[in-house]
């Protein structure tokens, strides 16, 4: 069975962005997110997770490689994030 190799933390960080932006729903009405009672502000928390995504984004572009505290705290920010719009009835 041929051995899989990790990518390197470059492309690991691009991978998670780009998943991250997959399954964080960026494009919800504004609307939708202030309907009532919440948990955390939705608008607030999907405008600072993206900040971090464009932030990265550029730091990867400018040739900075990310060590893997950095994978991890962006991965935990995101997982945070998506609980929160669980808890506002944003996501299922």
């Amino acid at each position: 069975m041929p051995r899989r190799t990790r990518p390197d933390p470059s492309t690991a960080m691009h991978h998670l962005i780009q998943e991250i932006r997959v399954q964080v729903p960026f494009d919800t009405p504004e609307a939708s997110l202030c309907r009532g009672p919440c948990k955390g502000c939705s608008k607030k928390l999907l405008e600072f997770l993206d900040t971090e995504l464009e932030e990265w984004e550029g730091r990867l572009e400018d040739g900075e490689v990310p060590r893997f505290g950095d994978l991890k705290r962006l991965e935990k920010l995101a997982t945070k994030v998506m609980a929160a719009l669980r808890k506002n009835g944003l996501v299922a």
